[in-house]
């Protein structure tokens, strides 16, 4: 009984405790139900509720399930391989990694309401490409967006996290439709950089919402992995990642799949 109290104690104060507070699903990219490895992708899914985009680019990827045996508790993750170089990013070229989140499953985060909260986003990563990578969030809804970014110093796995504000404009629906979206840049051309990184909630423009992008495609010996993508409530430090069983993340990626 006094273990339970607590833990409805510490979960009223931070407002992100207990199962359930990450909202991305096969986020330990544990389930691959249309198979386990993609070459020269497009706009396609590839591992269940994870998609790989590419606009006017001249560069191609192969997107994997890789298995990972460095990073304790995790032992897959979503693998981009650069299969053909780009040294020369057009424009409007774009590629990333995105995922979609229904506005039924975001209605914790109080959009558009005055008491509205932060989002939190935390996960792992591990490339030979150092540099600055860009992370851009999409509220499909009110066409509002914001960007943040994350530092690569080494090849290590490393965990980052980025906050993004509260937006006291724009209520997701709540439906079963995409809201939010989020994208892990891997190139973007001078439509999408320029300027000062716009971290503030705005109308949705290209303009600044991928400034300082490293060009991932620049050679075929680039790799870039992610697993332990986290989405939650509040402005600080990210929680302990939320692990899930096998079984509870196949029920619901089958929703979709």
């Amino acid at each position: 009984g006094s273990v339970t109290a607590r833990l409805d104690t510490v979960g009223a104060a931070s407002g992100s405790f207990g199962v359930g507070r990450n909202v991305i699903v096969n986020s330990a990219m544990m389930v691959s139900q249309r198979g386990t490895s993609f070459a020269s992708v497009g706009n396609v899914y590839t591992l269940d509720r994870f998609h790989f985009y590419k606009q006017n680019a001249g560069s191609a990827f192969t997107v994997t399930q890789s298995s990972v045996t460095d990073l304790a508790g995790f032992a897959n993750a979503l693998k981009v391989d650069c299969t053909t170089a780009d040294t020369s990013t057009a424009s409007n070229e774009q590629a990333y990694i995105g995922y979609k989140a229904e506005g039924q499953d975001l209605q914790r985060f109080q959009k558009g309401h005055a008491t509205a909260l932060g989002f939190t986003l935390s996960f792992y990563v591990k490339t030979n490409k150092a540099g600055v990578y860009t992370v851009k969030m999409f509220d499909r809804d009110n066409s509002r967006d914001v960007s943040g970014s994350y530092t690569v110093a080494d090849a290590n796995w490393n965990r980052y996290t980025i906050n993004f504000p509260a937006d006291t404009t724009g209520k997701f629906d709540d439906d079963n439709a995409s809201s939010l979206e989020i994208f892990f840049n891997l190139v973007n051309g001078s439509d999408t950089q320029g300027g000062t990184l716009n971290t503030a909630w705005r109308s949705v423009a290209d303009a600044s919402g991928a400034t300082g992008q490293v060009n991932f495609s620049d050679s075929t010996s680039n790799d870039w992995e992610i697993t332990g993508i986290q989405l939650e409530t509040g402005s600080g430090a990210a929680t302990d990642f939320e692990h899930r069983s096998f079984g509870d993340m196949l029920s619901l990626c089958q929703r979709y799949f």
